[in-house]
C-alpha cells in the first residue's frame, strides 16, 4: 500500500472507530502486524469480548490487526504519545532503545515451559515492566506469542549450525543475529509481513519464526524445508498509554485487567518440545519439516548462545547480567 493509501485507510479507520465509541464510555484501540489467522490476533479478538463483560460493557476494544493504522516500528512513539491507548509490542521489537527486553531472545536460557510460567509476576518481570513504563508505555500484558522457532529454506534442511554458512536469511533484530552470524549466516532485517514477498523473490533464501506463524504466514508456499525447535521465547507485549491508563476509573482498570490475565494465562505454552499439531499443518501443507533432536538443539546452543548472551550483556550491562540470574534462579 501507498503511503498516501495507508494515511487514507488510516483516517478512515480512525474517523469510524470514533463513532462506534459513542456507545461507550471509554475506547481502547489496539494496534498489532498480525494477520487474523495468527493465535496472538484471535486471542486479542477473545480479549476485547472480555474486556466488555469485565466492564459491564464501559470500554470498548477496537482492534486494527495487520498493521493498517501503524507498522510495528511505530507501535511505541504511537502509544507513549497518545495517539493510540493500547498496541502490542512484541519483545524482540525493541531493540537498542530497550535493550534488556532482548534477555528472552538468549537461546535456550527460557524457552521451557517451566522456565515461562514462573517468568510472569516474577521480580524478571517487574524489572522489565518498569523499563518500559520508563519509555512511556505501561505493559498490562505478557502474552506468550511463541517458545519455538523454525529455520525455513528454500534450498535444504537447516539442521546443523554448519549448513548456514553463506545463508542469507530473515533476521530479528541486532541481538539475536549475533547468533546467525556465529553461524555463518547473513542476517537480513525486515518485519514479519514483509518476509513472505522476499522469500517469494528470493530476496532472502531462508526465514525463521514460530511455528505456528510459519503456518498462518503460509511459509510452507515459498519454502520447502523447515528445521524447529524450542530456542527462545517471545512475548507479545500488551502495552497502553500511561495517561489514559491513569485516567480510568478504578473498576474499569481492574476489568481490563482481568481480562489481559486471562489472555496471558490463554497463551501459555504447557507441552515441552514443539506441538506436534503445529508441526503437522506443515507437512501436511507439503513442507518438510521436523523438529531438532536434543543432539542438534544443543549443537545449536554450543554455537548460537554464547555469541547472543555476550551481545546482550555488551548491551544491557549490569541490569542484564541481574535478568539472567533471576531467571536462571527461577
Amino acid at each position: 500500500m501507498s503511503i498516501i493509501g495507508r494515511l487514507l485507510a488510516g483516517a478512515i479507520a480512525l474517523a469510524l472507530s470514533a463513532s462506534l465509541a459513542q456507545a461507550a464510555e471509554y475506547t481502547m484501540r489496539i494496534s498489532h502486524q498480525f494477520p487474523p489467522s495468527h493465535h496472538t490476533a484471535k486471542r486479542l479478538a477473545q480479549f476485547a469480548k472480555d474486556v466488555a463483560k469485565e466492564t459491564d460493557g464501559k470500554v470498548q476494544v477496537q482492534l486494527f490487526g495487520a498493521a493498517q493504522l501503524f507498522k510495528p516500528k511505530q507501535h511505541h512513539a504511537a502509544v507513549a504519545s497518545g495517539q493510540l491507548e493500547a498496541a502490542i509490542i512484541l519483545s524482540i521489537q525493541w531493540g537498542g532503545s530497550l535493550p534488556e527486553m532482548a534477555v528472552t531472545q538468549i537461546p535456550f536460557l527460557m524457552s521451557s515451559p517451566a522456565k515461562q510460567k514462573a517468568f510472569i509476576g516474577s521480580e524478571a518481570a517487574k524489572l522489565l515492566d518498569q523499563k518500559m513504563l520508563d519509555k512511556g508505555v505501561r505493559n498490562i500484558g505478557w502474552i506468550v506469542d511463541t517458545n519455538d522457532l523454525i529455520f525455513t529454506s528454500s534450498t535444504q534442511l537447516l539442521d546443523d549450525p554448519s549448513k548456514f554458512k553463506d545463508v542469507k536469511i530473515r533476521g530479528l533484530n541486532k541481538l539475536f543475529d549475533a547468533g546467525l552470524i556465529a553461524m555463518g549466516a547473513v542476517p537480513v532485517s525486515m518485519s514479519g509481513s514483509e518476509v513472505y514477498q522476499a522469500l517469494q523473490t528470493r530476496v532472502v533464501d531462508a526465514a525463521l519464526t514460530g511455528v505456528q506463524a510459519a503456518s498462518s504466514r503460509k511459509y510452507y508456499e515459498v519454502q520447502k524445508y523447515g528445521a524447529a525447535t524450542p530456542i527462545f521465547l517471545v512475548f507479545d507485549n500488551l502495552v497502553v498509554n500511561p495517561a489514559w491508563w491513569d485516567g480510568l476509573p478504578e473498576d474499569v482498570r481492574a476489568g481490563i485487567t482481568r481480562a489481559a490475565d486471562k489472555a496471558v494465562q490463554s497463551s501459555l505454552i504447557t507441552h515441552e518440545g514443539v506441538n506436534p499439531d503445529d508441526m503437522k499443518k506443515l507437512t501436511d501443507a507439503g513442507m518438510d519439516a521436523v523438529v531438532l533432536t536434543s543432539e542438534q538443539a544443543q549443537a545449536f546452543e554450543a554455537v548460537m548462545q554464547p555469541a547472543v548472551r555476550e551481545a546482550f550483556l555488551k548491551s544491557s550491562g549490569d541490569d542484564g547480567q541481574k535478568l539472567i540470574d533471576l531467571i536462571k534462579a527461577m
